[in-house]
């Protein structure tokens, strides 16, 4: 998407379910006359455990790859990557990002762009004019294949960003299938409601023959150009079992991963590998603004944690491609909680994702639909991202999804200020602290998950917790214990 408006999505259905709760809440409790209507308990009542019917069912039925385990994202927005802005000046800087630990490259839409509508002089690579191509912009399709021929050399693994909701208004798909474009009141195609995106049109999946056609595109780029998988733009603006199908067909191919770009359980049972953690984001900027506190956080994680399926990664990120053009960068979100929100990123629960500029500590907002390269140098944050990829990586408490330990709160003293959690596998255990608060903090914690020996990850100090333990934070201060390699 090129808008900020999933967070306002996100926030609506929140709202929503806060309601459904406290409806709930008010349900009244049946009266002895109304309950002596139940039917009665069997006098010998067979064994669930033996009854199929009250056997619990895995809520994620996909499986996903193996080499998603413990993977890092990094977002490539190939116009602005280079000066040249081509996938060929990209594949220079592989071994720069292998460096880095990086796992799979995001690619933006690599499609020619629409020119009727067009947005800006370039146009947005969202505006897809055909699904089959490349944009000349970019290079040429050998050089897209050579390019992730190159990353798949280097042991890194390439998605392609997905557009299925919307085309241009030249993709010759309207004159040759004009029945598979929604219209409006008046007959009219239209963009998508609500939005000012003027330089697309909407796509009507109640069409049979769409859905094989964009289904058939998607496999071609697996199969034919070696692809491993989709970022899905505004994946939820398209029907559910569209994607579950798409999954089954490319995962036939081979092994790929999915990412939504949504916030829903619902997909990832049988589609999506990971969706975005818009609301993790929205709740951690908030409180870098001090408009909320650590309370916050608690609501975003007892979400994830019950709503959401174990299983199923969620993307946290510090910024994208539409926080960064449309909102500002990390630096405008975060201020001095910039690193704390980093370490966050990858030491809670997530598959933790880097946008293009991030490690150079690029400090500006990139044009959209303009060419605005970034300015490359090496910056502190740089240092800091390799230095978790690296965390993440060593540690198996901290991999993605199945693989992954869950994450169980640590009670403080301070937990208006503190955020304080534990995740401990048969091998390994972490605990980290966070003061998320422009104050510094002296925090005691309870009860005795966190006892224990570790070494403190950044400062690789020695230290050894127990109930007497009192920690000295200073503003927006991290500490992420670890366990001992044995």
């Amino acid at each position: 998407m090129r808008q900020p408006v999933l967070a306002l999505i996100f926030a609506f259905a929140a709202a929503i379910a806060a309601a459904a709760f406290d409806a709930s809440a008010q349900t009244p409790v049946p009266s002895s006359s109304q309950a002596s209507a139940r039917p009665a308990v069997a006098a010998h009542p067979s064994d669930p455990a033996a009854d199929p019917r009250y056997q619990p069912q895995p809520y994620v039925k996909l499986r996903n790859p193996e080499w998603s385990k413990n993977a890092v994202l990094y977002q490539i927005n190939t116009r602005q990557f280079t000066p040249e802005g081509t996938f060929r000046a990209a594949e220079r800087e592989l071994p720069r990002l292998k460096a880095l630990g990086v796992d799979i490259l995001w690619l933006m839409p690599v499609h020619p762009i629409g020119e009727k509508n067009r947005k800006g002089t370039l146009g947005s690579p969202y505006s897809v004019r055909d699904y089959y191509g490349v944009n000349p912009e970019f290079g040429t399709l050998d050089d897209l294949k050579h390019f992730v021929d190159a990353a798949h050399a280097q042991g890194m693994y390439v998605i392609l960003d997905w557009v299925a909701n919307h085309t241009a208004w030249d993709n010759p798909l309207l004159q040759q299938h004009p029945e598979w474009y929604a219209r409006d009141w008046k007959g009219d195609f239209h963009p998508t409601p609500w939005w000012d995106w003027s330089d697309i049109i909407n796509l009507d999946y109640s069409q049979p023959g769409l859905r094989k056609y964009m289904t058939d595109a998607m496999a071609y780029w697996v199969r034919e150009v070696g692809v491993d998988g989709y970022r899905c733009d505004v994946a939820g603006f398209v029907p559910v079992d569209f994607w579950d199908n798409l999954r089954t067909e490319l995962d036939a191919i081979k092994p790929v991963f999915l990412l939504a770009e949504w916030e829903s359980r619902d997909l990832h049972a049988r589609a999506f590998d990971a969706t975005y953690a818009w609301s993790w984001y929205e709740a951690l900027h908030r409180i870098a603004k001090g408009q909320a506190d650590v309370n916050a956080m608690y609501v975003y994680y007892s979400w994830n944690e019950a709503f959401f399926p174990r299983g199923g990664m969620r993307m946290t990120f510090v910024s994208n491609h539409d926080k960064n053009a449309w909102e500002g960068t990390e630096f405008e979100a975060f201020g001095d909680a910039v690193q704390a929100a980093m370490v966050l990123s990858f030491v809670s629960d997530g598959i933790p994702m880097i946008y293009n500029g991030q490690e150079a500590g690029n400090a500006k907002r990139l044009a959209f639909f303009e060419k605005d390269p970034i300015a490359w140098r090496p910056h502190p944050n740089g240092d800091l991202y390799a230095n978790l990829i690296r965390l993440k990586k060593d540690h198996s408490a901290l991999w993605n999804g199945r693989w992954g330990a869950m994450m169980v709160h640590v009670p403080n003293d301070r937990l208006a200020q503190v955020l304080s959690f534990v995740r401990q596998d048969a091998n390994d255990k972490v605990f980290a602290v966070f003061n998320l608060s422009p104050k510094p903090q002296t925090v005691r914690f309870e009860q005795s998950l966190f006892h224990g020996d570790y070494i403190e990850h950044f400062s690789r100090e020695s230290a050894t917790l127990d109930a007497a333990t009192a920690l000295e934070l200073k503003p927006w201060e991290y500490r992420v214990y670890v366990s001992p390699r044995r």
